[in-house]
């Protein structure tokens, strides 16, 4: 009789474990976790809080992160880059009086008085790169200075003014509503984030970021032109800036000198807590988002769950805190890793050949 071939074994189902491993994986990532700790907070607030879990809530949530978020992106490639930016907070107040002032003093169209404030912006971040690139001081102490510097210059050009009463076209940017309740100023940041999002994801450009976070050297000897990417970076952070100063006086309705007082810390606390490293070398721009809606949905959610507004302010810097810690582990356990896998070294190749001693 002919052989007959034994029937097809099929293969065993995938264990159940092997499924949730991969699952479990991203929750250990950092922004899975900031994902899981963003659910818990919706929940949470949905359920203490006064009309949380609605859409006008969430359209109002967006609506009062624009200023901020406009900052952390334009900080995530400064920070991915190895640097710092302190000074974006008292940008935001200079490029706000500036604005006021030349078209309330200076008798200029809207349109001309923003455009000199985002040219301001421009410049403020052109000192603070060139500082670093050609004065080699570190950016903490150039933009710690600079810090000073823009909000002291903010406050010698308003003294006790504030400017207000601009035109109601004007103020639609940050306080009208398009069809279907979206906020006006939402469009702008969503094309600020596309871009940013190209720049650092897309271009060459924002791979040589990542190299000049994790060995400036070592970009310099692969090529990239170092001091020229850093002075982008810095440009475009204080443009950004003045971009977000334009919002503000939108929202609020006038120009002051103390606008955008502490928002440094919060655009960086967003940064970090997107898993952006405080060292340089490794963050994205999605992350930066999910972390400036962490800290926008605790902010709203405190507010209509009746809590007192000290409260985020603590829970924020306990979220910074935690989020350098995990950066650090993330980091040793990248670099054990990288360190397993790392062949040995190589012999060379002595076949045919036998070795001899000499007595």
């Amino acid at each position: 009789m002919p052989a007959t071939a034994p029937p097809p074994v099929a293969s065993p189902p995938t264990p159940a474990p092997a499924r949730h491993r991969a699952w479990l994986r991203v929750a250990a990532t950092q922004q899975g976790a900031l994902v899981i700790l963003l659910i818990v907070e919706i929940v949470t607030f949905s359920a203490i809080g006064t009309h949380f879990f609605t859409t006008g809530n969430a359209f109002e949530i967006l609506r009062l992160s624009v200023e901020l978020g406009l900052l952390a992106v334009a900080l995530t490639p400064v920070i991915i880059s190895g640097g710092i930016d302190l000074s974006v907070g008292s940008m935001l107040g200079l490029a706000a009086v500036l604005f006021g002032k030349m078209w309330r003093d200076g008798h200029l169209p809207i349109g001309a008085a923003a455009a000199g404030a985002l040219a301001v912006g421009a410049i403020g971040g052109g000192l603070n790169g060139l500082l670093i690139t050609r004065g080699r001081i570190p950016p903490l102490i150039v933009t710690l200075g600079s810090y000073s510097l823009f909000r002291g210059l903010a406050e010698g050009i308003a003294g006790p003014n504030n400017y207000t009463h601009f035109p109601d076209p004007f103020l639609f940017l940050g306080q009208g509503y398009l069809p279907g309740g979206i906020p006006a100023q939402l469009p702008i940041f969503i094309l600020v984030v596309a871009v940013f999002w190209a720049l650092q994801h897309r271009l060459t450009f924002g791979r040589a970021l990542v190299a000049i976070g994790f060995a400036p050297e070592g970009a310099r000897y692969a090529g990239i032109h170092v001091e020229r990417k850093l002075m982008g970076v810095y440009v475009l952070s204080g443009f950004i800036a003045s971009l977000a100063a334009i919002i503000y006086v939108a929202h609020a309705g006038q120009a002051k000198a103390d606008a955008g007082t502490g928002y440094e810390l919060l655009a960086i606390t967003a940064v970090v807590l997107g898993g952006t490293s405080i060292f340089g070398g490794r963050g994205s721009i999605h992350g930066t988002l999910l972390g400036l809606f962490t800290i926008a949905v605790l902010e709203r959610g405190l507010r209509l769950a009746d809590q007192p507004a000290e409260l985020a302010d603590i829970l924020s810097g306990v979220l910074l805190i935690l989020s350098i810690v995990v950066n650090q582990l993330l980091s040793k356990g990248s670099a054990r890793r990288s360190k397993r896998l790392t062949p040995g070294p190589v012999l060379p190749q002595t076949a045919g050949v036998e070795s001899t001693s000499v007595a």
